[in-house]
């Protein structure tokens, strides 16, 4: 995995979450601003809703009014600009409505990570925002990236092969991504993502890894796609270049709290915590992104 130097005084890509906040740093706002750190960016942030979760669970979350989602969305790009820009948790129709018309107006490719639950099982999409993201947020998408839990709530299909993996992403594309990441690493045997536009397939496949510290993997995933887009990468390079990256921060997860701890953001970074760093992320036996959120 290679991050491209930058000048000394230069100004990075400018890259923006949208989503809500994680309040033990491992997912969320939190994750994403790493990400970007970490790949080469400068991240800017709309926060969407305010959680308290820990490695056990979300203990609380309260969304924020659609006014203050929308003057921190005009703030930025009206005067910083941005050059991509990630959605995260939306948790209302109001909300995905106003995103979604925002990033129509905004010229910059989109990152959906279409959130719906927390790793520990929690809800952060109410059931009646779900019509809001097939109509109008996943149209505006550059890329989307649901698991397979999203994918059987947006599509009603449940996936049980590589097969299943197409016919997920032909229903998702026909909400109008231009495309689309099918995480499948809940399948059994070798873990698999699909990357598709419904012409070009890109099968990305890794042996399993066990370290069940994976909190914040598709939050991650998701940061690291569009800060390639912001760099200007092609779609399919970013999508691999992120998969690179989000196995060696899996790999190197570590213990938080009581339950289930982050993965390691930095892992790529001079740390002597980093134990496979000048490695190939993708031969180390890791498990497939789609295999934790």
């Amino acid at each position: 995995m290679t991050v491209p130097p930058r000048t000394a005084g230069a100004v990075p890509p400018r890259v923006l979450t949208v989503a809500g906040s994680d309040s033990g740093g491992g997912a969320g706002i939190q994750a994403d601003l790493k990400t970007m750190l970490a790949l080469g960016a400068h991240g800017m942030s709309v926060l969407t809703a305010v959680t308290a979760q820990n490695s056990l669970g979300v203990q609380g979350a309260w969304e924020l009014p659609v006014e203050a989602v929308r003057t921190q969305y005009r703030s930025v790009v009206d005067d910083i600009g941005v050059q991509a820009v990630k959605t995260g948790m939306l948790s209302s129709p109001a909300l995905v409505e106003t995103v979604a018309e925002l990033l129509a107006g905004t010229d910059a490719p989109v990152v959906v990570d279409p959130v719906s639950v927390s790793k520990h099982g929690d809800p952060l999409l109410a059931e009646d925002a779900l019509d809001a993201v097939r109509t109008k947020l996943l149209p505006v998408a550059t890329v989307a990236t649901p698991n397979l839990d999203e994918v059987a709530q947006l599509t009603g299909l449940t996936v049980t092969d590589d097969a299943g993996l197409r016919q997920a992403a032909a229903r998702m594309l026909a909400y109008g991504p231009r495309w689309v990441v099918v995480k499948g690493g809940h399948l059994p045997g070798a873990a698999v993502d699909l990357l598709t536009d419904g012409t070009e397939e890109h099968w990305l496949r890794a042996r399993r890894h066990d370290n069940r510290h994976t909190h914040g993997t598709g939050c991650t995933l998701a940061s690291a796609i569009a800060v390639g887009l912001a760099q200007g990468l092609s779609v399919p390079d970013a999508v691999h270049r992120a998969k690179d990256y989000v196995t060696g921060a899996i790999a190197n997860g570590f213990a938080l709290g009581s339950g289930i701890g982050p993965v390691d953001h930095g892992w790529h970074l001079p740390a002597d915590r980093a134990t496979i760093v000048g490695e190939d992320a993708s031969a180390v036996g890791v498990r497939s992104v789609g295999a934790h959120l």
